[in-house]
């Protein structure tokens, strides 16, 4: 997994972090499973997330 630098902002939260590339496993695209669903997390050649269902 990708390390992620060290922010103030995170220091104190205990949201888990997952970085996109690792998600995608180096590609554009992840499938998700939500209770029974199936999302696609896409990131864009922008450099943004996409979720859809």
């Amino acid at each position: 997994m990708t390390a992620l630098p060290a922010s103030t902002a995170f220091q104190h939260d205990a949201t888990p972090l997952h970085d996109a590339l690792h998600l995608t496993n180096g590609g554009a695209v992840a499938r998700i499973h939500l209770n029974g669903q199936i999302y696609s997390l896409r990131i864009t050649k922008q450099g943004k997330l996409i979720l859809t269902k």
